[in-house]
């Protein structure tokens, strides 16, 4: 029923059902579900039950001629759980569907409650390394980890993720011993599993309770130690394992003069590896940051402007089928509008064209047509921002990303009118309560604002903006753990902004006050993060919404790497010195290369690569069709190299 901390009595580290209304009983921890060739059924109530001695043993009959034994036993502070799935028929038994309920309550109240009650679940489902995490989502006190001891996990699905359960939720995650059954290519193959008669395949793990993280993973006596999970093409990722392989021709493994193992791979993309006995993971090989961007930039030029539309609107940067070559229609769906995320794509086109890595003479008209399209469709007359051309609907987010438009112009060639314009839209933002809003780049943009002001003659007007941002920032700091819920009730996306915001009061006041109140939120952004060895999880964000909103195949669940992860890599790279460690700068790495897996060598990309091998039921562990928005990780890495110059 629940994992009880005894020194934090008040979280709840599993789904309740007096609280969640579809938690339903067949989604209870230790249920699960069989896929065979002899039918499919799940298991919840057992037909035998025997307690003694602190051990429960549960037996339950799903199908005819199958068994599944379950054991469950306390050790000092350990708890094993033993699943037995037995053939006792006189004919031999396949399996291709074997999974077992886990419903951790990773979901989103509100930010008080959230960080007081609830848990972010880190799933790794590396084969006989497989392991879950349950963190509380303050980053502080005792996390609840779970252990693969013997058997292996290859798999996870998430359930229960729908309208109903929207984006607030995770959903019922499960562990899958396979998923071969709805999809056999996910996390590298799943595997067919056959039983003669009276044979039997076990999966047990422990699970305890650890003060820290690092307590965690030690315990999970890791078979292999990676130099890196994601590197540039042909430079090496250097690996200590028994053993090292891969399925995947395009990548070379050598055993270096010292035992360990040298990967390289010479084509951009991610690859599967096999350590030791049973474990499996995935690193990634990726062309260089500004090769990327070239060709994106190109393809972006080629493929995602709405030429066909008349007079202003053909400036449109949107979406594209990356299948067929077709634009996207907005078709009233707010993600697919010609505005809001999509400025990406002007943004990275300016600044490509800025660092050389765009011809000036091919972007330029493009800009300068989506500054007149942007004046006309995507601001009204008092500069506040609209959401798309034909989607009227004031979004607060947006005004940092078209502000920071027109100042890049600005920058780009020195007219007044643009920073004018620029200045305009961050006041006319603050006007309708933006200082307390945690817009993404607020914080940034408005201050790169000001030094221009700055450097016109307009201090009056730039201090002016510092002082509505400051305000914004001690409002904050007396807020504490009650946080206004933006689109989504509580995510990443709003503390690495609001962590942005302190950074700069910080920076501006020198008060000890923003420092101290960094140092208390640090750890609610980390924790999004967990610690899994495989290129598209290394401390990036949980994020499991942006399939079903931006994407074109309506996936609901994990997207991993989602670019907004990218988030918590500036952010940790903006933190005061004081706070910066070579802990933070690994992981901003880290984050800033996973997400490099959203693009593919001729330039285009997919807006969500939904992580689970299903989704109520729907086969997933795929990169969406739809090229979107993903391009903010490319503009935000490329900013992030210019603030370390």
């Amino acid at each position: 029923m629940q994992f009880v901390d005894e020194q934090d009595r008040a979280r709840r580290f599993l789904l309740d059902t007096d609280v969640t209304v579809w938690h339903s009983v067949e989604h209870q921890w230790g249920s699960g579900h069989l896929a065979t060739d002899r039918g499919g059924a799940r298991w919840h109530t057992p037909a035998e039950l025997r307690v003694a001695k602190g051990v429960i043993e549960a037996v339950h009959t799903p199908l005819a001629g199958v068994r599944v034994e379950v054991r469950r036993s306390v050790h000092a502070d350990v708890m094993r759980e033993r699943y037995t799935v037995v053939n006792s028929a006189q004919e031999p038994l396949t399996i291709t569907g074997l999974g077992v309920q886990t419903p951790f309550a990773d979901l989103y109240d509100t930010a008080e409650k959230s960080l007081d009650q609830a848990v972010h679940a880190h799933l790794f489902t590396g084969g006989t390394w497989a392991w879950a995490l349950a963190q509380p989502m303050s980053g502080q006190g005792r996390c609840l980890g779970l252990i693969v001891r013997e058997g292996a996990v290859r798999a996870y699905s998430v359930e229960s993720r729908n309208q109903r359960s929207n984006s607030h939720v995770r959903g019922h995650l499960v562990l899958l011993v396979t998923d071969q059954a709805r999809n056999p290519e996910a996390f590298g193959g799943q595997p067919v599993l056959h039983l003669g008669p009276g044979e039997s395949t076990t999966l047990e793990w422990e699970l305890g309770w650890y003060a820290s993280v690092e307590d965690f993973t030690a315990a999970t006596t890791a078979p292999a130690v990676f130099s890196a999970y994601a590197a540039e093409l042909r430079e090496p990722i250097v690996i200590e394992a028994p053993s090292v392989s891969s399925p995947d021709s395009g990548v070379k493994v050598e055993v270096e003069a010292d035992g360990r193992y040298r990967v390289q791979a010479s084509r951009h993309g991610s690859y599967t590896l096999d350590i030791g006995d049973g474990a499996r993971t995935e690193v990634l090989f990726h062309l260089p940051l500004e090769e990327m961007v070239r060709r994106r930039v190109a393809y972006i030029a080629q493929h995602q402007l709405a030429r066909e539309r008349p007079g202003l609107l053909a400036h449109a940067f949107v979406p594209v089928d990356t299948r067929t070559g077709l634009t996207q229609t907005t078709n009233g769906w707010q993600d697919w509008t010609d505005g809001s995320e999509r400025l990406a794509m002007p943004l990275l086109l300016q600044a490509a064209a800025a660092r050389g890595l765009a011809d000036p003479d091919e972007t330029d008209p493009l800009l300068e047509g989506w500054s007149q399209f942007a004046c006309r469709y995507l601001l009204d007359e008092s500069n506040a921002p609209r959401r798309g051309s034909q989607e009227h609907q004031l979004r607060l987010y947006d005004t940092p990303w078209l502000a920071q438009f027109f100042h890049d112009r600005h920058r780009a060639h020195g007219r007044e009118e643009d920073l004018d314009r620029a200045a305009r839209i961050i006041e006319r933002s603050f006007e309708l309560g933006g200082a307390k809003h945690l817009s993404i780049r607020l914080s940034p943009t408005t201050l790169a604002i000001c030094d221009s002001l700055d450097a016109t003659g307009k201090t009056d007007r730039a201090q002016a903006l510092r002082d509505q941002l400051l305000d914004g920032a001690r409002q904050f700091v007396r807020m504490g753990k009650q946080l206004p819920a933006h689109e989504v009730n509580y995510e990443q996306s709003i503390v690495a902004p609001l962590l942005d915001l302190l950074s700069d009061a910080h920076t501006l006041t020198g008060d000890p006050v923003f420092h101290d109140a960094i140092a208390e939120r640090l750890p609610w952004l980390l924790a999004f993060g967990g610690p899994q060895p495989h290129a598209r999880l290394h401390g990036v964000a949980i994020r499991h919404w942006d399939g079903f909103w931006f994407g074109t195949d309506r996936l609901w669940g994990d997207v991993f790497p989602h670019y907004w992860s990218t988030l918590t890599a500036t952010t940790l790279l903006r933190l005061p010195a004081t706070l910066r460690t070579p802990h933070t700068d690994h992981l901003a790495e880290a984050i800033l290369r996973a997400n490099m897996a959203n693009y593919r060598e001729d330039g285009s990309a997919t807006c969500a690569f939904v992580m689970p091998s299903a989704v109520d039921g729907r086969a997933a562990h795929t990169a969406d069709p739809l090229a979107n928005d993903q391009d903010w990780h490319l503009l935000l890495w490329l900013q992030a190299q210019e603030q370390a110059a």
